[in-house]
């Protein structure tokens, strides 16, 4: 979010061992929700963009803003890395709950679109709304905004991955993946697509790319083009809808499912989901608030972390990431 409205928030929460139980992978037949637009609150939809620019705009910040880190019950390694950069770990496969070990400060006034461990340690966030889109590299112990960038303001933010030395950020409805600079969050270039634009992730060798469906593409990161598609099904033969953020692990993409509390883990050549997660037990305390739209404090974030196998994840307006184990149910 832009510098003058973040709230820093240090927390200190011990660890905390969630045993839920998760939704079985048949649990989505029932599910008959085809979801082609974000609902957000009505301040967020009451203007849509009137004309989408062919070059981006946007102004960069940097930030010294500090807080105190939290603390933790699991010592998170330093040596981070992203899944791009090694082998992934064994498939997930069944059903899994989650163990919090560690929690970290987040910025209450980010609608967090996308989250992605980088390979120094720090946090790539990307923040959505009409007026209040930006990206972010964020100092995940302080929860630090060390360094912004804020889209144009008929640009809504969406999900955004590193590829190499550069990240890709979606917009929703602009058609528009901007294309910047690491060191500077700066674009350097733009690439169109059709249709939405909702969570993305990098394989090592192709972006893979939701737009709130069923159907995961598969795209060139040069071209932006599609190299191939997937259809999402359970293990009723239903199709998933409301595919958001995602995050790509291995030979597999774990996506948030819109307005739900689990995880979809997807078999990146088929679309089969090969394991689904509880994550309700990381969603913070009295949120929403009373009388707020639900689809504004959603989850809607998953970080990957190979040096330990465990994973961040978030939500929208969330005060906390929580650092998570898996654990067999």
């Amino acid at each position: 979010m832009k510098a003058t409205s973040a709230k820093l928030l240090a927390l200190t929460v011990t660890s905390v061992a969630i045993g839920l139980t998760v939704v079985a992978l048949d649990a989505f037949g029932g599910d008959s929700q085809t979801t082609s637009t974000e609902p957000t609150s009505a301040a967020s939809t009451s203007e849509s963009p009137t004309s989408e620019a062919s070059t981006t705009t946007g102004s960069a910040t940097t930030s010294t803003t500090t807080s105190s880190a939290a603390t933790s019950t699991s010592e998170p390694t330093s040596d981070s890395t992203t899944a791009t950069d090694v082998d992934g770990p064994a498939p997930l496969l069944g059903r899994y709950t989650v163990e919090i070990v560690a929690q970290y400060p987040s910025d209450v006034d980010a609608y967090v679109q996308g989250l992605e461990l980088l390979p120094d340690g720090r946090v790539l966030r990307s923040d959505g709304r009409y007026g209040e889109s930006d990206r972010n590299v964020v100092d995940l112990e302080s929860g630090a905004v060390l360094l912004s960038f804020d889209l144009a303001d008929d640009r809504f933010g969406e999900g955004a991955t590193l590829v190499g030395d550069e990240i890709h950020q979606l917009t929703w409805k602009a058609g528009t993946v901007e294309v910047s600079s690491l060191d500077t969050l700066s674009p350097v270039r733009s690439l169109d697509y059709e249709g939405e634009g909702w969570g993305l992730c990098w394989n090592g060798a192709e972006l893979a790319m939701s737009d709130g469906s069923a159907t995961i593409d598969f795209r060139d990161p040069e071209s932006f083009d599609v190299v191939r598609s997937v259809t999402v099904i359970d293990a009723s033969g239903a199709e998933v809808s409301g595919l958001n953020e995602l995050e790509c692990v291995g030979e597999q993409v774990l996506a948030n499912r819109y307005g739900a509390d689990d995880i979809v883990v997807i078999d990146a050549a088929t679309g089969a989901v090969d394991a689904v997660i509880d994550a309700s037990g990381v969603r913070p305390p009295g949120l929403p608030p009373d009388g707020a739209n639900p689809f504004d404090y959603v989850l809607n974030g998953i970080a990957w972390d190979a040096s330990d196998d465990t994973y961040l994840l978030t939500g929208k307006w969330w005060p906390t990431i929580s650092r998570v184990r898996l654990i067999d149910d």
